[in-house]
């Protein structure tokens, strides 16, 4: 089931350690980095709510949910080979526009996919398994670089501004990219819905552009409370990874390594070291994944994710007095646990509160409390660096460690709904057959 998430996060990890580079080996400076980056969080706010809806309410020979991961992979496998050969800056970002598209086409109904399919109480380890395989794909995506240079002796020239090596780890992304997905797709089963007629009526209902704008107004209204309280603690605490994403790499190179240029043999290195750490973080993640279930027993869903948040910010603050690069592996310990809540556990305090068949949608608006911050921050974040940080990119960093500090206490007054007693469209079919068979 979850397989497929390996793919698209080796996509995500070779975006994030090698986009802000990119852009630099292009032209960019750093008070523009923000803006360029725009891409990511806008198109998520805009196609997760649409998709969340349409995959609610499709069925087909490919079932409800995997029809987009499927259209997704195609089109972001494509956008991984095309955007290391990009010839301008502005290409680079076009592309960006269209991998982070495609990508939330893939991504966005897989969160709902575990719900579909996992009774309330496998749901925890659902979401961890998703994260598990996050963060093996990310471990490999980010450190495939360096691995390229330094362990297979790839020659590191640069064509375009782009190394040779991190051409060949997007080329090998997007491989991995659309196998993963068409793995899940062709191997996991969704069963269709119990009364077809009445699904059929019901797509009539909610599909079209008014129908789902009507939906995603009506979802809002109707918004849990559990949700509402989450959505603090989603929009803070992706404000500090969303720091991380744009400016971690950068700050390695110029402020650790001490590179005056992205034309310095020191800045190939310290992007190339930057995705060792970031391999690191994520090797992190998926450690925890097979701890994250038992410290949410041992304690609560929400106490479980302050705590894990507590050790993200205190590692990203650590960073400013780290002595010398090797010392930057320390704070992605602290890093690599809350990257593994992040992706997990919010979405499992959130799926026992949603209600029955409206998954994708709320799913879909979820990640809208993620996205409209960033948003926020694109704008805003290049005048910051520009008039108050002295364009200093460690500095954003660990602006992005006291924002996940500030998510603590939101998220300890997090309070989780009693799952919902209804089983879901897609798996009732399957106990009650199996009850009739007892």
């Amino acid at each position: 089931m979850s397989i497929g998430f390996f793919g698209i996060q080796f996509g995500w990890g070779l975006q994030m350690a090698n986009t802000s580079a990119i852009f630099e080996h292009l032209g960019a400076d750093a008070d523009q980095i923000p803006i360029l980056w725009l891409a990511a969080p806008l198109t998520g706010l805009i196609v997760q709510p649409i998709i969340g809806n349409l995959s609610d309410n499709t069925w087909g020979a490919l079932g409800r949910r995997r029809p987009y991961f499927l259209i997704g992979a195609i089109f972001a496998s494509l956008a991984l080979v095309w955007m290391p050969n990009a010839g301008s800056l502005w290409m680079a970002v076009g592309l960006l526009w269209i991998l982070d598209t495609a990508a939330n086409i893939s991504m966005e109904p897989f969160r709902a996919f575990v719900s579909d399919l996992l009774p309330p109480k496998q749901r925890t380890k659902g979401f961890t398994m998703q994260s598990l395989f996050i963060g093996l794909g990310a471990v490999l995506a980010s450190a495939l670089p360096w691995l390229l240079a330094n362990v297979f002796g790839v020659h590191d020239s640069v064509t375009n501004g782009v190394p040779l090596v991190v051409k060949i780890s997007f080329y090998t992304g997007a491989a991995f990219f659309l196998g993963t997905v068409i793995w899940t797709v062709f191997t996991t089963e969704e069963r269709p819905p119990r009364d077809m007629e009445a699904f059929r009526e019901q797509q009539e209902r909610r599909l079209g552009v008014s129908s789902t704008v009507r939906e995603i107004i009506t979802a809002f209204q109707q918004m849990p409370a559990t949700m509402r309280q989450l959505a603090w603690v989603q929009a803070f605490s992706w404000l500090g990874m969303y720091c991380v994403f744009l400016y971690f790499p950068p700050a390695v190179a110029h402020n650790l390594f001490g590179a005056s240029s992205e034309s310095s043999p020191l800045y190939s290195q310290g992007i190339e070291w930057a995705g060792i750490c970031i391999a690191a973080y994520n090797a992190v993640c998926f450690g925890m994944s097979f701890l994250l279930p038992r410290l949410a027993a041992a304690t609560s869903r929400p106490i479980a994710h302050a705590l894990c948040l507590t050790c993200g910010g205190l590692g990203l603050i650590s960073l400013w007095f780290v002595p010398s690069p090797r010392w930057a592996l320390l704070p992605m310990l602290g890093l690599g646990i809350a990257w593994s809540s992040l992706l997990s556990l919010p979405y499992a305090m959130l799926a026992g509160a949603l209600p029955a068949r409206k998954g994708g949608i709320y799913m879909g608006i979820f990640n809208m409390f993620i996205v409209l911050p960033e948003i926020i921050v694109s704008l805003g974040l290049g005048w910051i660096m520009a008039h108050l940080l002295d364009n200093n990119r460690l500095l954003a960093v660990v602006l992005g460690g006291v924002c996940f500090l500030i998510a603590v206490p939101l998220t300890l007054r997090v309070e989780e709904a009693t799952p919902q007693p209804t089983i879901t469209a897609t798996l009732q079919p399957a106990l009650e057959s199996e009850a009739i068979s007892k």
